[in-house]
């Protein structure tokens, strides 16, 4: 029998063979369809609870195999897994496809909808049904016979480009790797940079140290080597991931993406894709958006240039560089940061091993929500690095499944993100609590020290648990708008909130500990952690806002006419460059999150929820990082309630107002 079909709890990973998948999905869409036939065919009138409500809960079985499969294709997959990824995935848009386009399923949502005065709903309710029937009417419902099949022919062909663009991007990553020989080449790299690169050699059976592209190898090369040379080659090889003349080149996939998603909108009566996509988020139009970002970037681009002059100055000064390159950026800011602030990174790594970070986020969640994380070994896994634990609140109550993927592998794409196995819902009077995940990339642990952390790994493991948050304390009826089923530009809301605590004492405090002595980190390193949080803000901020542009102009601008990927980009970026350009690198051939994750027209979204967030922690702030009172009202009017609310409705009731850029700017240090 195949695992996937039969009922489980928590996937059944160590029991899933390859050639399981395709007959699961394909059976998971028949009983899927069976389901909505069920809702069409019925003789009883159109209601909200044998129509609406009917059609959020159909499907479960297939979304569940399809989040089993799809969560492996990201974190740990194969050639297998990517051939059937791309069998599957026309069937699945297709599906969604013949949903969305049923003429009979879409009368009868409509007629509840037409309906939905008199019908006596709760605020949930009304929410799901105007979600549906928006669902349907902006995926071509309304759209004649030959306008759909136009419509689903691009769907299709989209699923299937965003996965080759993906698989491309990971075979270019794992494609490249430095093997050096000479002690002198690794001049200026911490010994744990070192001693990884060594391990990775080792695991080859090769003499030496070879460095790749992933990050937790990448970064630190750029950061620390002395040689200029082979930084450049990082670099170099780096930015012409999928932009080089082999198989894996991605050019024609990003335009005919663009293309399509352009013809797409157009079918469905917006005049970009941007337009389509921003209609449903905070933001509403691109036209916002631009003039959100522009404004932040009038701000930050003044601070910006000074931080960059001041650098290219400290590079001369110290090593007689005329010219600032890109491969030098993070080289002489880490130096310059280490002289400003007498803050070495590799002096912190020893306060963050791992384990303790996890112990602290844990100790900082059951402060704030009461959760309690048990790990346990019963709970099957798909690789024996992964963490299970199980969630209960202060009373002994279930909470949420949570799995944790810490480390890098061959089959794991570049990154850090979080996702879910199981939606929480309320059905036939059952809360069935959530599944959730974190993957993250961090530095493995070596033969003489555990995994110890950078600053930047640190945020980036709250950022992603900020997340888990939102989708473990979920508790809505309806699984369509659970946990982090909102808008883009609220979903990075919960996790860059949690940040902030990573720069308080009182969080550090709780985890920050040495690891071999146990000796809690001193609090002169706390005030340059602090102090040195602005460091170059400037400059990071142009960059976030210099994806979001270029994100913006792929997707609000006819791109019809684009025949250069690379000449299209540099005008993009005019704004917002420092660097000098270099020649053989593109960043759109490798820009995952629009071209393979969900962020096309949405970028952006990073910064804009930095502005409530920013506005969100100085209210705990003024009431204490461990307020009860403050989180209370953080979890239930945010963290609980999903997409169940309009966001800034949501937002409102926790702040008692509309989020300013004020704290933001305060916090970078641009005011």
């Amino acid at each position: 029998m195949n695992p996937l079909l039969q009922d489980y709890n928590t996937a059944p990973f160590t029991k899933i063979a390859s050639e399981d998948y395709k007959p699961a999905i394909k059976k998971g869409i028949e009983i899927a369809k069976a389901e909505i036939d069920a809702i069409v065919n019925t003789k009883e009138a159109p209601t909200f609870k044998n129509t609406t409500e009917a059609l959020d809960y159909t499907g479960e079985k297939l979304n569940r195999i399809t989040s089993i499969f799809f969560n492996l294709n990201s974190a740990e997959t194969n050639d297998a897994i990517q051939r059937i990824a791309q069998e599957v995935s026309p069937w699945l848009s297709e599906f969604r496809n013949d949903i969305t386009l049923n003429e009979a399923l879409f009368a009868r949502v409509k007629s509840v909808f037409d309906d939905r005065k008199n019908l006596n709903l709760n605020a949930e309710q009304q929410m799901l049904l105007e979600k549906q029937y928006k669902g349907f009417a902006r995926n071509g419902a309304n759209l004649n016979h030959e306008k759909k099949s136009q419509l689903r022919e691009i769907d299709t062909k989209l699923s299937k480009l965003s996965l080759k663009f993906g698989e491309n991007v990971l075979a270019e990553t794992n494609a490249f790797e430095m093997h050096l020989t000479n002690e002198d080449d690794l001049a200026g790299l911490p010994e744990s940079v070192k001693e990884a690169a060594q391990q990775l050699a080792k695991e080859q059976n090769k003499e030496g140290y070879i460095f790749t592209l992933q990050y937790p190898s990448y970064i630190p090369f750029l950061t620390y080597a002395d040689n200029r040379e082979l930084r450049k080659k990082m670099a170099i090889a780096a930015g012409k991931k999928a932009f080089q003349n082999n198989k894996f080149n991605n050019e024609k996939i990003v335009l005919e993406i663009v293309k399509l998603r352009q013809e797409r909108a157009n079918l469905l009566g917006y005049k970009t894709h941007a337009h389509f996509v921003l209609e449903e988020r905070m933001a509403e139009t691109p036209e916002k958006v631009i003039e959100f970002s522009n404004n932040l970037l009038s701000k930050a681009k003044p601070a910006a240039k000074k931080e960059f002059e001041n650098l290219e100055k400290y590079a001369k000064k110290l090593d007689g560089i005329d010219q600032l390159q890109k491969w030098d950026g993070a080289y002489y800011s880490e130096k310059l940061k280490k002289e400003l602030f007498d803050l070495d990174q590799e002096i912190l790594k020893p306060y963050f091993k791992l384990e303790n970070v996890i112990d602290g986020v844990f100790e900082i969640a059951n402060r704030l929500y009461d959760l309690n994380f048990e790990e346990v070994d019963t709970i099957e896994k798909y690789h024996p690095e992964v963490k299970t634990y199980n969630v209960t609140d202060n009373d002994g109550n279930f909470i949420s499944v949570f799995y944790a993927d810490y480390h890098p592998r061959k089959g794991k794409r570049n990154g850090a993100w979080m996702t879910s196995y199981k939606s929480q819902q309320i059905k036939n009077g059952i809360n069935e609590r959530p599944q959730v995940s974190i993957v993250c990339n961090f530095t493995k642990p070596t033969a003489t020290k555990p995994s110890l952390l950078t600053f930047n790994e640190v945020t980036t493991l709250f950022h992603e648990f900020g997340h888990a948050l939102h989708g473990m304390l979920a508790n809505t009826t309806y699984n369509s708008l659970s946990g982090t089923s909102v808008s883009w530009d609220f979903v990075e809301l919960p996790s860059q909130v949690l940040e902030n605590w990573c720069y308080e004492k009182e969080a550090l405090e709780l985890f920050a500990k040495h690891y071999e002595t146990g000796k809690v980190i001193p609090m002169k390193y706390v005030e340059k952690i602090k102090e040195s949080a602005s460091f170059h803000e400037g400059m990071q901020t142009l960059r976030q806002l210099s994806f979001g542009l270029l994100d913006m102009k792929w997707h609000s601008e006819n791109p019809s006419e684009i025949t250069s990927i690379k000449d299209f980009e540099k005008e993009a970026f005019a704004a917002t460059s420092l660097y000098p350009d270099v020649a053989e690198n593109c960043m759109s051939t490798a820009f995952s999150h629009i071209f393979q994750g969900g962020y096309s027209a949405g970028y952006y979204s990073y910064k804009w929820a930095e502005v409530l967030d920013a506005d969100a922690f100085e209210y705990f702030l003024e009431k204490g990082i461990f307020n009860k009172e403050v989180a209370t009202k953080f979890k239930d009017t945010v963290l609980s309630k999903g997409g169940t609310v309009k966001p800034m409705e949501l937002y409102k009731r926790f702040r008692g107002q509309e989020p300013k850029p004020d704290a933001l700017l305060k916090r970078a240090g641009l005011l």
